[in-house]
């Protein structure tokens, strides 16, 4: 007869994880790592990674192709971190996209700056000047004029990412968003 013991009374007694519980801790660890696999040489750096064999795992599930290979190597990247405290590099990983996202946002808000801009016209260009004084109304005028011209002939909007660059230095030049990362010269 197997060995019974009753609950206990005491509400401060801590009852171990349920089955589950520890699945969902081990899955959430996996993705976790999935995450960082995920991540450049850079942005690995930008991690508190203290363990040399995750890292050396990390690097080596960048390098598999095949998924079912890829699929065991990160059960045993989530191994590998449940051996580790993984709340610090949760929250690199999630300051990272927090500043992924605001970057995005700033990004999007020039692409609307710049929109409005075409569609409005010259008019709004002393919006442009209030925001960051340090703005070159002439060329920003040719720029927006360009861009207009472009749009009417239907042409490739080559002065319209001439304009949007502009929109880019200025904000940068007066310290607003981040740094411009690659790919962002395409916006159309």
């Amino acid at each position: 007869m197997p060995d019974y013991t009753p609950p206990h009374d005491d509400p401060d007694a801590l009852e171990p994880p349920s089955k589950s519980e520890l699945k969902r801790r081990m899955t959430a660890l996996q993705q976790l790592g999935e995450a960082l696999t995920a991540l450049s040489d850079k942005q690995l750096q930008n991690v508190p990674i203290e363990d040399a064999r995750l890292l050396e795992a990390i690097h080596e599930a960048q390098r598999i192709s095949s998924n079912s290979a890829r699929r065991r190597h990160l059960q045993f990247i989530g191994k590998l971190m449940r051996d580790i405290d993984a709340e610090p590099i949760a929250a690199a990983l999630s300051a990272m996209d927090q500043e992924q996202h605001r970057h995005a946002a700033h990004f999007k808000g020039l692409e609307q700056l710049r929109d409005r801009l075409l569609k409005e016209g010259p008019d709004t260009i002393g919006d442009v000047v209030e925001r960051w004084p340090a703005t070159d109304r002439q060329h920003l005028r040719n720029l927006l004029l360009q861009a207009q011209r472009e749009q009417k002939r239907g042409q490739a909007p080559a002065a319209a990412r001439k304009l949007f660059r502009y929109l880019r230095e200025l904000s940068s030049a007066a310290g607003e968003g981040a740094a411009p990362e690659a790919g962002d010269d395409d916006a159309s």
